[in-house]
């Protein structure tokens, strides 16, 4: 789970999960292409609630430049403190990743 700037306001920073690196062909959740193989130097990020989150589903892949910080830790409210762990849901894998 990544910090980054936002691509439609880079005053915004946005917390999402990285889906895809470069290269890799993802299958997306509404975009307005089926599958999108994500180009180089850029990632595919998305929110954990699909549906209800503004991600690279809304506005495509992200460039590496907006990458600001890898969150670590939920710290607020105090009842929901933990570590994040950096797990992909199976059904978010990418479906090629290519080799270097």
């Amino acid at each position: 789970i990544h910090s980054l700037r936002s691509p439609r306001n880079p005053e915004q920073k946005i917390i999402k999960r990285v889906i895809a690196l470069e290269g890799d062909i993802i299958k997306t959740i509404g975009y307005k292409k089926k599958y999108v193989k994500v180009p180089h130097g850029h990632i595919w990020v998305e929110g954990d609630h699909h549906g209800h989150s503004f991600d690279s589903n809304a506005f495509g892949p992200v460039s590496l430049g907006l990458l600001h910080a890898r969150a670590t830790h939920i710290l607020w409210p105090p009842q929901r403190w933990q570590k994040l762990q950096p797990v992909l849901p199976p059904e978010r894998k990418p479906l090629h990743r290519e080799q270097e």
